[in-house]
């Protein structure tokens, strides 16, 4: 044993290259022998067998090694990678423990000995790689490519060619292979493909690799997008996770049904199945197989002349644990997940036990372990030839305990949530500008914003679960990459709108901050006698109207369309309420103090064109243009009994004596109901002092006792503007809500935004507010809602489909996240709410539909973020509670005429206008592009088609993403097939080849389902046809997308 080591560390001294390299490989040898001199004579050099496959007719305990490290959580994403900020939590540098947990053979014939991964020591601008020989037969998977694209740009020629072999022998998998781990609630599916691509492209691009396996051991619950978009349609065979109902557990594991086949889509059933297990209790190992440095349980002592040998009760362990597994599994195959959060730091007391494990179990004979990793046990699952059970719909929601509901998280940080969905938005735009104008080599880019967004989605971002000071780093990340794509659209603009192509730069400005009414650009005079030139952006590929809405100082102004026609506009003033949010969140975020108050919001109505923009010009005017007619009841001599606004076909009445909303009335469609919209707000259960107390917090909501309502404060009654484009309804609903609902000329729903903040708490209570519509609709405790925006799934309240629920959270149990809306309908009518983030929500009682938008609580919840989510914003040395500003949208249409809203309207919410703006002098048309379509003039999307996809990939090649928004037999008109014409798409350009791709466009579609494994089911009956749409003709390029269906294609053009 000692002449083996000896010559290990002569080799050392063979390689190092410096003095004080080969000093410190001297020392070591020294203290090596002189250990050998005093070491016992009757020990012995054990060679543990670890070469073993599986093995047909035993139980087969496959270990995967692997550790779960989170892009941000406790620490930031920085800190995690360097090792930083400690006192949070001790972690040594990522690029340190990298591939401490990766088995790595360079060759067989060395020595056989081992240390755990690849060390990298750096002095100065030289890096000395101490390779380690080690064992072939063991194997790793990994993760997230967030931590590893970063270590990977800092690694010599050297280091990668040695990490791409063993990536191509199948030592090193990649699994998952998103950037991060994203969460499966709060995300919206663009977001989800976005980030997932980013990542597959890195493997591909690197490694010429292709992740099979689903890796979503984290995420606390599961959606069905995740299964049937996220997995099955990038080509996995299997997804993984952990976080399932605790009560559904239980029945899984009493009917061997924790392993399922997960067809997760209606529209596209057993075409999008994917092969699905939720681990028996976490993603960690059984009890008492833990093996990091500091943990307690024991090890294999297997030298007999040292005390506390325990070879056999050790291996007893193993297998009494491997079979109680077993007793709950189909198939001799189970998997132990050997590994947690943050393990492997120092991976070698984690392996040695590992192989001693395999090398006595196997002797032992009783049950078979091996080092193996998802794929290995995925193909294994398969080869069984089981006919596995199936699973519908989704994993929401999430209990761990009794009264523990992971439902809080759907709202919590809202305003990280509502920067998200801008981003993202705003990132879906700017990609098509960037390909419109041609992607730059040199100048500004969409790809940090790409990286931002991509972080944001991980499973402690978004989610709002993660630390203070981590919300606020991946905020910042955000905003550095908005900022860049900033650039991008303005200078894409500029080319777009310079008629001669002169190469002239146009300095566009954007407003990020228009939502609370600060827009410098618009916020001027106009003495100079300038126009204000207002460029509206249209990402979505049908032609569309909206009203734009910006700050202006004085009431003399006239809006012209392109042609320099004056269209209609009103104005609105600006209250002190949006003042006072400006004044206040200006100072915080961008440390300006405005010396200009806007007087009023300008609205008029814009029309642009397709994957396009127009152009409008604000002016100085002789007169005042419309000022909105102001009512306020109380000042009123002429009071009514009702208030009726609407400037079209659709009217809400209000009852001036109670000051709320009563009655909702369509003249076109015929709907006539009583409404009421009030918030309310849930106490928030705290530490009651118990073992098993359980308060909210960033993850759980546990309300204490039912809701308080929120009296209108009657003292501030309702004020209502109308105008010839809008109307508007303000109610001061209390000291820290306020409430504007808006109803546009041509539009048939009504819009609601409110400020809601700071909350109390004053009185030691935190508060989870919530708003809610009441109607009379009978909706039979059914309800519905998204799936990341694509799919809507049915919920009946205190019900499960997969088991019987012991009810003990009738409101926290009974809700559900949503990122595009929630609707319940009866015989003759549905109503419908769309939000502008994500959010919980829920119907509690029939007719009644509900959202929570705002969270603040005093308690943690100890799911391990150790702190209350009580968010603050501070200006120097004062704080206070978060206020958010938000939007909901909400319909009442007859049975079946939903869908066409929540679908089109949806997207639009998603992708509003773009704005930007810049002045001029004379007439802006003479020199310029005023109006612009990226297709084809004559040609429009057709309206259940989106494009959710246009970049520039470069070399004159494009990736393209189109989505059908209907599911099957969700409208009677536009669940079906419809096509695109991609050469009226690309109508300026000639398509030389065009590629059909799996959804993360790393692998030819056809390939992808050549590949992918078939599994039997058990109990299946005859589903209907699934619809899918046909080859695309090289020749005649028409696109065909059936309900449900996304495609995504690589386009190379002619130079």
């Amino acid at each position: 044993m000692c002449v083996c080591v000896f010559l290990v560390l002569g080799f050392f001294m063979m390689v190092a290259t410096s003095t004080m390299e080969s000093l410190l490989c001297s020392c070591l040898c020294v203290l090596v022998l002189l250990g050998c001199l005093i070491s016992s004579t009757e020990s012995k050099y054990i060679k543990y067998n670890t070469s073993s496959n599986i093995v047909p007719g035993k139980l087969n305990v496959h270990l995967v090694a692997h550790t779960h490290d989170d892009v941000g959580w406790l620490k930031t994403v920085d800190q995690y990678y360097v090792g930083s900020n400690n006192s949070i939590q001790f972690l040594i540098d990522f690029r340190e423990r990298a591939f401490k947990m990766c088995w790595i053979r360079l060759c067989q014939h060395c020595w056989r000995t081992r240390i755990a991964g690849l060390y990298m020591l750096n002095r100065q601008a030289k890096a000395l790689s101490i390779l380690i020989y080690l064992n072939h037969d063991d194997h790793y998977c990994g993760n997230c490519c967030a931590f590893f694209q970063r270590w990977w740009r800092e690694q010599s020629e050297a280091v990668q060619n040695i990490v791409k072999q063993l990536v191509n022998s199948g030592q090193l998998e990649f699994i998952n292979g998103g950037m991060v781990m994203h969460d499966e609630a709060t995300t919206h599916y663009i977001d989800m493909i976005d980030q997932t691509t980013l990542g597959h492209h890195f493997i591909k691009e690197e490694f010429g690799k292709t992740p099979r396996i689903g890796w979503q051991i984290d995420p606390f619950g599961h959606s069905a997008v995740q299964a049937y978009l996220l997995s099955a349609q990038v080509g996995f065979d299997s997804l993984f996770f952990a976080r399932i109902d605790y009560q559904d557990r239980a029945k899984r594991k009493d009917e061997k049904s924790l392993e399922v086949v997960w067809q997760a889509s209606k529209s596209l059933g057993s075409s999008q199945q994917i092969f699905s297990g939720a681990f028996p209790k976490n993603y960690e190992p059984p009890a008492n197989f833990y093996y990091e440095v500091n943990d307690d349980s024991p090890i294999v002592q297997d030298d007999v002349n040292l005390f506390d040998y325990n070879v056999p009760e050790r291996v007893n362990e193993f297998v009494a644990a491997a079979i109680s597994q077993a007793n709950i599994t189909r198939t001799n195959h189970i998997m132990w997940t050997m590994g947690t959060d943050f393990k492997y730091q120092y991976a070698h007391t984690w392996f040695r036990q590992l192989d001693k494990f395999i090398h006595y179990v196997n002797q032992d004979g009783r049950v078979h372990a091996l080092y193996s990793t998802p794929s290995i046990y995925t193909d294994a699952k398969h080869a069984a030839n089981e006919a596995w059970p199936i699973k519908t719909e989704d994993y929401f929601p999430y209990a761990d305990v009794e009264n523990g509901y992971w439902t809080g998280y759907f709202t919590s940080r809202p305003a990280i949530k509502g920067y998200v969905r801008f981003s993202s938005g705003y990132y879906l735009a700017a990609r098509q500008l960037e390909y419109f104008k041609g992607k730059s080599g040199l100048g500004p880019k969409t790809d940090s914003l790409a990286d931002a967004l991509a972080i944001a989605q991980h499973h402690d971002a978004v989610s709002g679960t993660e630390k203070q000071h981590v919300a606020n780093d991946y905020a910042k990340r955000l905003s550095i990459g908005y900022t860049e794509a900033e650039k991008v659209v303005a200078a894409s603009l500029s080319y777009l709108t310079d008629a001669p192509k002169t190469g002239r730069q146009i300095k566009f400005q954007q407003c990020p901050l228009l939502n609370i009414s600060y827009c410098p650009a618009s916020e001027t005079d106009f003495s100079n006698g300038k126009d204000l030139v207002v460029v509206v952006y249209n990402p979505l590929g049908w032609k569309r109207e909206d009203v734009i809405r910006i700050p202006v100082v004085s009431e003399y102004v006239v809006v012209r369309d392109s042609s320099g026609k004056q269209i209609q506009s009103q104005l609105l003033p600006i209250l002190d309420t949006f003042i006072g949010l400006r004044k206040y969140y200006t100072a915080a975020y961008l440390g300006v103090s405005s010396t200009v108050k806007p007087k009023y919001w300008l609205a008029f109505s814009a029309t642009v064109p397709p994957l396009g923009f127009s152009t409008y010009y604000v002016s100085k005017a002789k007169q005042a243009a419309t000022i909105s007619d102001t009512y306020t009841p109380y000042k009123s001599r002429n009071q009514k009994d009702t208030i009726e606004v609407g400037p079209g076909n659709l009217k809400l009445i209000y009852s001036e004596k109670e000051a709320k909303l009563t009655e909702y009335i369509n003249s076109k469609s015929k709907v006539k109901e009583s409404i009421d919209q009030a918030y309310k707000y849930y106490s928030s259960y705290g530490d009651d002092g118990t073992q098993t107390s359980q308060p909210s917090g960033a993850y759980i909501f546990r309300p204490n006792g039912s809701s308080v309502p929120i009296k209108s404060d009657r003292k501030s009654p309702l004020t209502v503007f109308r105008g010839p484009i809008v109307h508007e309804v303000h109610q001061k609903i209390s000291s820290w809500i306020y409430q504007i609902t808006r109803l546009h000329k041509g539009k048939e729903h009504a819009e609601v935004e409110f400020i809601v903040g700071p909350i109390p708490t004053d009185d030691g209570v935190g508060k989870e507010i919530a708003t809610e519509i009441t109607t009379s609709v009978a909706s039979s405790k059914t309800f519905y809602t998204d799936s990341n925006g694509r799919d809507f799934i049915e919920r009946i309240r205190d019900y499960r489909k997969d088991w019987k629920l012991q009810v003990n959270q009738p409101v926290a149990g009974n809700y559900y996240p949503i990122n595009l809306g929630i609707y319940l309908k009866d015989k003759s009518k549905e109503l419908s709410i769309l939000v502008d983030r994500s959010v919980g929500g829920s119907s509690i009682k029939d007719g009644q539909l509900e959202l929570m938008v705002h969270r603040r609580l005093l308690v943690d919840d100890s799911r391990g973020v150790g702190e209350p989510l009580n968010e603050t914003v501070c200006i120097h040395d004062k704080c206070a509670g978060l206020t958010v500003l938000g939007k909901y949208y909400f319909k009442i249409d007859p049975v079946g005429d939903g869908a066409r809203w929540r679908r089109s309207f949806g997207q639009e919410i998603y992708s509003p206008f773009l704005l930007a703006f810049t002045e001029s002098e004379g007439n802006w048309g003479d020199s310029h592009v005023t109006t612009f379509s990226g297709i084809n003039p004559s040609y429009s999307l057709p309206d259940n088609i989106a494009v959710i996809t246009l970049q520039d990939l470069g070399d004159g090649k494009v990736l393209l993403r189109l989505a059908h928004l209907y599911e099957v037999g969700e409208d009677k008109y536009l669940s079906a097939k419809a096509t695109v014409e991609l050469k009226k798409v690309f109508h300026n350009k000639q398509v030389i080849k065009i590629s059909e791709m799996s959804l993360s466009a790393n692998q030819e579609r056809a390939e992808m389902e050549r590949k992918r494994l078939a599994w039997k089911v058990k109990g299946s009956t005859q589903e209907p046809h699934i619809s899918r749409g046909g080859p695309v003709d090289p020749q005649k390029l028409v696109v065909e997308l059936a309900p449900m269906e996304i495609r995504t294609f690589i386009i190379s053009f002619k130079h």
